[in-house]
């Protein structure tokens, strides 16, 4: 076989992945013309929700690992 011309590599090339990069960079740069920062207020209530939930997800885990040591204890001592 012989190898593609240069023009019809250069095509391929740009149509595989400079095309869709540049739609995407176009896309993301009307995306976040359009978004807004938001107030004082709003962003007091985002941090709060995030925090609640990192607490919360820490709790879970805390706990879980709390129940599965002497669980893990109880399985390891009998081997």
């Amino acid at each position: 076989q012989t190898m593609p011309a240069k023009d019809e590599a250069d095509d391929a090339l740009t149509q595989m992945v400079w095309g869709p990069a540049y739609a995407f960079y176009r896309d993301s740069k009307m995306l976040v013309r359009r978004c807004a920062k938001p107030d004082k207020n709003e962003f007091t209530k985002i941090a709060l929700a995030t925090g609640a939930g990192f607490l919360v997800m820490g709790f879970i885990g805390f706990f879980v690992k709390l129940m599965f040591i002497p669980i893990n204890n109880v399985i390891v001592s009998n081997l």
